[in-house]
């Protein structure tokens, strides 16, 4: 059975909608969180109109004293929220409007498409600030790890065989350079939502004389230099939903490598590799086997990856067939951006945790990095400089490799006889290449894992960290 007309757009209908309809078309249930947003929206919104003299200042200042006891009723827990009332902008409106009069004029060159975009600029804005910190935390963690293991070598691998040694904390860097990457990319998409759309009304603005430089002033929608910026085309401002896209983009990337970060962990905390020891704050048991101590954190952030990417996939498919300017299906967009703001701050954190947590087994990393054949291509180098071409080097290394396999020795055990049977170029100092410190001493070139070039590593992140 239809319901009385709807108080904010009812003058048009003869009848309010169906008890389902309103449970299926609600947003307050979820949109309630920009209710800090909303309000200073408002305010600077009602500033504005008595600045261009659209409303009294007496009335701007009881609109605002009543926003402010209404956020301070949302803050504590006692505000009501209505489903009748839609939505987060709605509901607040109605409960102004019955303490205050002149309530009634805020929406005045205002619609709740330009008031939805502000809000969530805002909250984009703000998101992006708190999940920058929040990474910034995964970093350091990760830093102090690298401190703490500055001497540590390990085998770096590709396809997952053993490749060539690196510094434990060249790793750990690999993994800093992911994630300043995403504390960059948040800083991009909120500079991209530092545009204030407020003045763009449903399509075309207004025909009132209002002043939308002075709200994005209001509002901190300025520049470097302090300028106003506002959006410049009023159709674009309703319709645009690229910040949104960006945001689960820049949460879903970040997820990405969470989750790569997250895999070497489980290998490298595994009984095969056992390369670290995780911490118990951050693992599980089993129900059935008790020797057993699971990496869920790591294998939770594996699965957070699926769940990130699939809110940016969900937005696009949103957006993609979509007319200028708004339809209702937008009403979806904030979910998985909320979502997405909820879980990359908790996966920063648990990967913070799990990272801080952590403590390296430097015996097992001893002995792994001890394999002489992760300085097989050092050995190819190595007749490079006797003036051997690099193929022809390479295939020679190839054949000792395989001689070793067969004989059942280590590479850097063959008899130099043997060696030089192989190929001429190997001198009486071949068996000198397999010397850890001098193959890494020897990688001396930007961003190689060199312990030169790792301590200018340390330098570079502390400095960007402190």
């Amino acid at each position: 059975m239809a319901k009385s007309s709807q108080a904010t757009w009812g003058g048009r209908f003869s009848a309010g909608p169906a008890e389902l309809m309103l449970q299926f078309s609600e947003s307050v249930s979820f949109d309630r969180r920009l209710a800090p947003f909303d309000i200073a929206g408002s305010k600077a919104h009602s500033a504005m109109l008595a600045h261009v003299g659209l409303i009294t200042k007496q009335e701007r200042d009881a609109i605002h004293a009543g926003l402010d006891a209404i956020l301070a009723e949302i803050a504590a827990g006692k505000f009501t929220w209505e489903t009748k009332f839609e939505d987060v902008h709605m509901n607040i409106e109605q409960a102004l409007t019955k303490r205050v009069p002149a309530a009634a004029k805020l929406h005045t060159a205002r619609s709740r498409n330009d008031q939805v975009a502000t809000d969530m600029r805002l909250f984009f804005k703000h998101a992006c600030g708190v999940l920058q910190e929040k990474i910034r935390g995964a970093e350091r963690a990760l830093l102090a790890a690298a401190e703490a293991n500055a001497d540590v070598l390990i085998p770096g691998y590709t396809h997952l065989q053993r490749a060539q040694p690196v510094l434990l904390a060249h790793h750990l860097f690999a993994w800093l350079e992911m994630l300043e990457r995403d504390r960059q990319r948040l800083a991009e998409v909120a500079a991209h939502a530092n545009w204030c759309p407020l003045g763009s009304g449903a399509i075309a603005g207004t025909t009132l004389p209002i002043d939308r430089e002075f709200t994005a002033k209001a509002l901190g929608f300025v520049d470097a230099k302090g300028r106003p910026q506002v959006t410049q085309n009023s159709m674009d401002t309703v319709a645009d939903r690229d910040v949104f896209i960006e945001f689960a983009a820049a949460g879903a990337l970040f997820g990405v490598h969470a989750s790569r970060i997250a895999e070497d962990l489980i290998l490298w905390s595994s009984a095969e590799f056992k390369f670290i020891e995780l911490p118990d704050a951050f693992c599980t048991g089993s129900s059935l086997m008790p020797q057993k101590k699971n990496p869920d954190s790591c294998e939770l952030l594996r699965g957070k990856s699926a769940r990130l990417q699939g809110n940016l996939h969900t937005l696009l498919t949103l957006a993609k067939g979509l007319p200028l300017t708004y339809n209702r299906d937008l009403q979806e967009d904030k979910p998985p951006v909320f979502d997405t703001f909820d879980q990359t701050a908790m996966c920063a954190d648990v990967l913070a945790g799990t990272l801080g947590g952590m403590e390296v087994v430097r015996a097992r990393c001893g002995a792994a990095v001890a394999d002489p054949a992760l300085l097989a291509t050092d050995l190819a180098d190595y007749l490079v400089m006797q003036g051997v071409a690099f193929r022809d080097a390479h295939h020679a290394v190839g054949a000792v490799v395989k001689l070793a396999e067969t004989n059942g020795v280590a590479l850097n055990a063959l008899a130099t006889a043997d060696v030089q049977q192989v190929h001429a170029g190997f001198g009486d100092d071949w068996a000198q290449v397999f010397d850890l410190k001098r193959a890494l001493t020897k990688r001396t070139g930007t961003g190689m894992p060199g312990p030169a070039q790792v301590k200018r590593q340390f330098a570079r992140w502390r400095k960007i960290l402190k």
